[in-house]
């Protein structure tokens, strides 16, 4: 399709895994759409649909095939989010994947992030224990994934 990255295109080559917008590659998927993630291996559920909070106005999730895990860190602070007090805001059990220090956390699901992906405490740890340095991220709109995958008419 024109304008697709090559991350996007090598990604729409491969099969989705069942249930999910996102390839059997993917360890990690996101659906910015429905506001839910899966953890996956071999391209099977191991976790999932659970409830996320993506990034809101001005500060949205990136979109991405390829994304990696980098870095974790259970006891993070942000250096970007303070609390009231000026504090630091606590980001435990975070899982970086894309640059700006956009990472799988706990945190609220019911509010929007400032790009990072909020997961429930009990998810978090699980992303967090699951995940390791270099698995697959893919970020995703399961409407925009399908409609790459619909042959033109």
């Amino acid at each position: 399709t024109p304008g697709e990255s090559p991350a996007a295109r090598a990604a729409h080559a491969q099969p989705l895994a069942a249930g999910t917008p996102c390839t059997v590659t993917a360890r990690a998927c996101v659906d910015l759409d429905s506001q839910r993630a899966w953890l996956m291996r071999d391209g099977a559920i191991v976790r999932g649909p659970v409830p996320i909070a993506s990034g809101g106005n001005g500060e949205e999730t990136p979109i991405g095939h390829s994304l990696r895990v980098y870095r974790k860190d259970k006891d993070h602070l942000s250096q970007e989010s303070r609390l009231p007090d000026g504090r630091p805001a606590p980001m435990p059990w975070s899982v970086f994947f894309q640059d700006g220090g956009i990472a799988f956390h706990s945190g609220d699901p019911a509010r929007s992030s400032a790009g990072c992906i909020h997961l429930e405490p009990a998810d978090a740890e699980a992303w967090f224990n699951d995940l390791q340095i270099g698995d697959q991220v893919q970020v995703v709109r399961a409407s925009e994934e399908k409609a790459a995958r619909t042959p033109a008419s």
